[in-house]
């Protein structure tokens, strides 16, 4: 089966490299850097007489989710670099606007998951150890893994019910990948007891390291800026939203009864930042573009602002009194609300958070965030709530205790790693 799956990979390959150019007309970023995903790493520069620690982030989400630990491993580890691989140009973006100030930490792309590309690829960094966030199981990856004597941690790890269906259906390929793996730090107890049903042989619950992030002085510093420029209007921020969410949210706002409320839509995909702006001016409302408005007073006049820059979504929930964590309007399974609890701020969640269950509902039951059915409903709670001063003083209160409880999991996931780092000397 994995035979199979490595020569679709390549009979796939010219396909593969059409869209990367499609969507290079939306996003240039698909059209650089595409020798590093066939394995050719010329253009990496790193010190090689230092020994490498592989971190795996595939996107966005993983990218800040891997913050604290790769700063865990740069202060623990000194003598080492960190080699950061991603498969989005969204994900490099992320991690190079974490980690600019970095020499210790090197960016570029995996290869695609063939065996001969990903031998290429362990051949030319030779790191001591490979660390995949959250869900990023690759056939070939853990075979030449292992092939190349190289121990493999699944951290932060979370797995849906779905997706273990999925890969049970496959278990030639997933559950052999998983067999693989030298250490899983699970999220939860549920994603814990799924990743062994999947045939890890050593996993443990370790929490959420995304509870250990810690919102950057100069975000806060510039969401208090972005404050002052909308006055004291009331702002309210729908923060990752996905394609078909904004629609849902534009038609329900003329039900958000809140006299010259600011509403903020920052779109998960930055390819799609473009087409939310004509969505928002098709119905008549005025717009301010982030990108465009400068450090320019945004009037009672402006209805909407996008969010349409990189890096700043601690800036807009600072900036916010109420943060509307989307992806969970529609059934895409939610994203992070743990950063909008560390700014201290009220969060309200859709239907759908199967990618992040145990923290919404520890969240809501918390009372830091409430959910709510759809668009319409997520507009009365709004409504409620950014009304009721003490009521947001209160949530906002609940978040920060939420997000302070439950850290830790980076120090948990760092007990595991160094025997795995410190034996291979």
């Amino acid at each position: 089966m994995r035979l199979i799956y490595s020569i679709a990979w390549w009979l796939a390959l010219p396909l593969v490299l059409l869209r990367l150019f499609i969507r290079g007309r939306k996003e240039s970023g698909y059209r650089r850097h595409v020798a590093e995903r066939l394995g050719f790493y010329g253009d990496v520069r790193l010190a090689r007489e230092l020994p490498v620690l592989w971190v795996h982030a595939v996107s966005v989400g993983e990218t800040r989710a891997a913050q604290p630990l790769v700063e865990a491993l740069l202060d623990a580890y000194p003598d080492h670099v960190v080699l950061l691989t991603h498969m989005t140009p969204t994900g490099r973006a992320t991690g190079r606007s974490l980690f600019d100030k970095e020499s210790r930490v090197v960016q570029s792309y995996l290869p695609y998951d063939t065996g001969w590309m990903v031998g290429r690829f362990l051949r030319r960094f030779r790191p001591r150890l490979c660390v995949l966030m959250e869900t990023e199981v690759w056939p070939n990856v853990m075979r030449q893994c292992r092939r190349h004597q190289v121990p493999v941690a699944l951290v932060n790890a979370r797995l849906s019910e779905k997706s273990l269906n999925k890969a049970l259906r496959l278990p030639s390929l997933f559950v052999e990948a998983a067999r693989a793996m030298t250490v899983v730090a699970a999220q939860t107890d549920s994603d814990a007891a799924r990743v062994r049903q999947l045939g890890a042989p050593e996993v443990h619950v370790t929490g959420s390291i995304k509870f250990d992030i810690v919102p950057p002085p100069a975000m806060l510093e510039r969401g208090a800026a972005l404050r002052t420029r909308f006055g004291k209007r009331p702002v309210l921020v729908c923060a990752n939203t996905r394609d078909g969410e904004e629609s849902l949210i534009l038609d329900a706002l003329p039900t958000l009864n809140v006299e010259d409320v600011l509403l903020i839509i920052v779109p998960r995909h930055p390819q799609r930042f473009d087409d939310v702006a004509q969505q928002i001016r098709s119905r008549g409302l005025s717009l301010a573009r982030r990108s465009e408005s400068g450090d320019a007073v945004i009037g009672r006049e402006i209805r909407v602002m996008l969010g349409d820059s990189m890096g700043e979504m601690f800036a807009y929930y600072a900036a916010a009194d109420l943060a509307c964590v989307c992806g969970s309007l529609l059934p895409l399974g939610g994203h992070n609300l743990i950063e909008a609890c560390a700014v201290g701020k009220p969060v309200l969640v859709g239907p759908y958070t199967f990618n992040f269950a145990e923290a919404a509902e520890n969240a809501i039951a918390a009372g830091a965030a409430l959910r709510v059915e759809d668009a319409e409903q997520m507009m009365q709670q709004a409504t409620t709530i950014l009304r009721d001063a003490p009521l947001r003083a209160e949530m906002g209160a609940n978040a920060l205790i939420f997000a302070r409880q439950h850290g830790g999991a980076t120090a948990r996931t760092m007990a595991l790693l160094r025997p795995l780092i410190e034996g291979r000397g």
